[in-house]
């Protein structure tokens, strides 16, 4: 631990001054270790307070009045329930727009209803069994991450109507449901769940799934994301390839360790540069030129790794040929 005039002069050094009013307004003590912050001093002009990476269990009280404060991390520390329930009383900070709490050990999503111009709000990697409460968060909220939790069910989000992303990966969630109203949601990530069937719910602006790691068995449910871009659904039961063909914005797309015999249904993906389909049970490359049709000048990285397919003769010098501008297949870069 460092000598308390040591840390002093550590912490003068992480805080940024405002050049117009002299006065600092980011304060960073990301990795200090502190327990507490009787030892540092929080400027009222402080617009930014990041506090990542200590052993803080409680709040300090001085930050209830640091009314300029915009965005406040309190990111990989120790606090529980209680020790985060005194921020839903402190007016003075109603103006808070980004409030990170990833990294802790609540079991409950916290009441922000105070903030009402909140835009991004990180609860992932706790200990939350269910989003109830999100329904008191402000309707202003672009940014919503409860990714690493033990959440079991999608609910309390369908007045989010600003949300661009929400991240729930690494839940118990089984279905896909009340994203309706979000509809200038862009990115949807689902990953490590336990969803058997795609669901968007009709929404048709999205423009990244990640849905890696379920239980899915079709594709069936994507039609109408014609503006989507990238797509992962890796490491699912997925036997064919379907529902692609109108997704012709599509940049990526991650089907990898699924059970596919064929490539199929993407012919018509003009913009594809990224397509993966390692450890699945592709047999050959005959025809693979035609399946590619509209994206083989485009494509530049392929993966057929571990399919059988790989170990044909010359598989190297045909994925050459179909493929002009091809920059990598599997792990093999070619300048």
């Amino acid at each position: 631990m460092e000598p308390m005039e040591d840390q002093a002069e550590s912490y003068q050094d992480t805080t940024t001054v405002d050049d117009e009013s002299s006065s600092p307004t980011v304060l960073d003590l990301t990795s200090f270790q502190l327990h507490d912050l009787n030892s540092v001093e929080l400027p009222p002009s402080l617009t930014e307070l990041d506090l990542t990476a200590n052993r803080l269990s409680s709040l300090d009280p001085r930050i209830e009045h640091l009314s300029n404060l915009k965005k406040l991390s309190l990111r990989q520390n120790l606090f529980e329930d209680d020790g985060v329930e005194p921020i839903s009383r402190w007016d003075e900070i109603s103006g808070l727009e980004e409030l990170v709490l990833r990294d802790n050990k609540l079991t409950k999503v916290p009441d922000v209803g105070i903030f009402k111009r909140l835009l991004v709000f990180d609860v992932s990697f706790n200990e939350i069994s269910s989003l109830n409460g999100l329904s008191n968060a402000s309707n202003t909220l672009k940014e919503l991450y409860v990714s690493k939790n033990e959440v079991a069910k999608m609910e309390e989000i369908d007045h989010f109507h600003e949300l661009q992303i929400l991240e729930l990966g690494s839940n118990r969630l089984r279905v896909m449901e009340n994203l309706q109203n979000l509809t200038c949601l862009q990115e949807l990530w689902l990953g490590r769940n336990r969803i058997r069937a795609i669901n968007l719910c009709g929404l048709t602006s999205i423009k990244k799934i990640s849905l890696q790691s379920n239980r899915l068995t079709s594709m069936a449910g994507l039609e109408e994301c014609v503006a989507l871009e990238e797509l992962y659904l890796s490491h699912n039961g997925i036997a064919k390839m379907e529902g692609l063909s109108n997704l012709i914005n599509l940049r990526v797309l991650d089907v990898s360790s699924n059970k596919l015999t064929e490539v199929d249904n993407i012919e018509n993906l003009s913009q594809l540069e990224d397509l993966w389909l390692n450890d699945n049970q592709i047999t050959s490359l005959e025809g693979i030129a035609e399946a590619v049709a509209g994206s083989r000048d485009k494509l530049t990285t392929i993966y057929l790794e571990r399919n059988p397919c790989a170990s044909s003769p010359n598989y190297f010098t045909t994925l050459r040929q179909v493929f002009p501008n091809i920059q990598q297949i599997d792990s093999e870069v070619f300048a």
